[in-house]
């Protein structure tokens, strides 16, 4: 079973929503399509539903051509951003819904409505309706009725936005399991790098409507094919700066340079993009090669658990995450370490090179 998308593409009123793509998504993992607002994403995910039909293009299920076939007639679920129930059901009933519709019999029925309850938190209030539930409440109410179905093609479109910081942290470990003993496709849409890295499996870079890379998680984060990619999958956005290579050495500026070493000792001679994460940015000495870049105070963000320091860097600004708490003086000079040893350098087409 895989779902097989064959040059699709979407436009509207003249404006393409999705540029000519090819993907072929297979069950057993997860399926992420990581991109910004506005990329993409649920406009790809209603072709792949039926919800939309392609401007060109194909799209197979298990080997059969389903392009014109609509959604009623596929055996798919969805779950958008926003919760979508039944006000004048309970939420057992919400949750019992489609599988009222497919005829199971009561007492599987019954099992697999208590089953998926329990999975999200819901058993406590499956007398309520929707009214006297909470946001999150609802939310979860909508998975559940998605979920239970047992569908061949499972579509979830940032599910888990609006839940509490907790509950969305627990059900990230937890659908992953939920998926793991059936036999069916799922694609997850998501704004964040995190839950592509803690779902692994296979992920989607979009930017624009255009998948720019797709592959297993961990290659596309430590191997985007070209700078956009490598821009999707950081959070905070990646930095760069222009530098040249000569010889043996990697100059950003006058007094900042450093050893090419790794793929970098290869490059020819000249100049390129150099791009580094945030996280590999500290406001102490980290890594195989730390080089020390300072710059003026532009806004701080702290957390609990870290801090984010915007700071004045290569004639625009950089952003720097580190672990802990260190507060800085807006507008003062701070003095920051990266470690140039995990940056990542692009040619003049912006594609990867070392």
């Amino acid at each position: 079973m895989s779902l097989e998308l064959h040059n699709i593409s979407k436009t509207v009123g003249g404006e393409t929503h999705i540029h000519p793509t090819s993907l072929t998504l297979e069950p057993g993992c997860f399926n992420v399509l990581l991109g910004t607002t506005l990329a993409g994403k649920t406009t790809l995910m209603q072709l792949m539903a039926g919800l939309e039909p392609p401007s060109t293009g194909t799209i197979r299920f298990d080997g059969q051509d389903v392009t014109g076939v609509p959604v009623q007639k596929r055996n798919v679920s969805m779950v958008y951003q926003q919760f979508i129930n039944y006000p004048n059901y309970s939420v057992y009933e919400n949750i019992a819904s489609p599988l009222r519709v497919a005829r199971v019999p009561a007492q599987d029925l019954k099992a697999r409505v208590h089953d998926i309850a329990e999975l999200l938190r819901l058993t406590p209030m499956l007398d309520r309706f929707p009214h006297e539930l909470s946001g999150g409440q609802q939310q979860r109410t909508a998975m559940a009725r998605a979920l239970v179905k047992d569908a061949s093609l499972v579509l979830l479109d940032e599910p888990l936005a609006n839940l509490d910081f907790k509950l969305r942290e627990e059900l990230r470990g937890e659908l992953p399991k939920l998926f793991a003993g059936r036999n069916c496709v799922v694609v997850y849409a998501t704004t964040e790098p995190v839950e592509a890295l803690l779902f692994g499996g296979n992920t989607a870079a979009l930017h624009q409507g255009r998948v720019t890379q797709f592959g297993p998680t961990g290659d596309v984060y430590r191997k985007p094919d070209d700078l956009v990619t490598a821009d999707v999958f950081s959070d905070p956005p990646i930095n760069t700066a222009q530098v040249t290579k000569t010889g043996d050495d990697i100059m950003l500026s006058d007094d900042i340079r450093w050893p090419a070493k790794g793929g970098a000792a290869a490059l020819p001679d000249g100049n390129y993009t150099f791009g580094i994460r945030p996280h590999h940015i500290r406001t102490t000495q980290s890594g195989d090669v730390p080089v020390a870049v300072e710059g003026p105070v532009l806004i701080t963000e702290l957390s609990g658990s870290e801090s984010i320091i915007h700071f004045g860097m290569a004639e625009g600004s950089w952003v720097s995450q580190s672990h802990g708490i260190h507060p800085h003086e807006i507008g003062a000079t701070t003095k920051l370490f990266a470690d140039v040893s995990r940056g990542m350098y692009f040619d003049a087409e912006n594609r990867l090179v070392a």
